[in-house]
């Protein structure tokens, strides 16, 4: 039985470096993930009163 894999890339730009957002299946929670030269960060994407950002994984990423 192949394991789900519980984060799916949604987005993703290279001008600057590498720009990606995650969603976690589990919680709908967006992360912004961003890697240039030899670093990287993560961190949660919020809205404008502080919380998460939280979506439902599209259809088209449904294995």
């Amino acid at each position: 039985m192949a394991k789900e894999k519980r984060f799916v890339k949604t987005w993703t730009d290279g001008a600057f470096g590498s720009n990606e957002i995650w969603v976690d299946r589990q919680t709908g929670v967006n992360y912004l993930y961003h890697n240039g030269g030899y670093g990287g960060g993560l961190t949660v994407l919020v809205d404008r009163e502080g919380k998460p950002i939280i979506t439902p994984v599209p259809r088209e990423y449904e294995e």
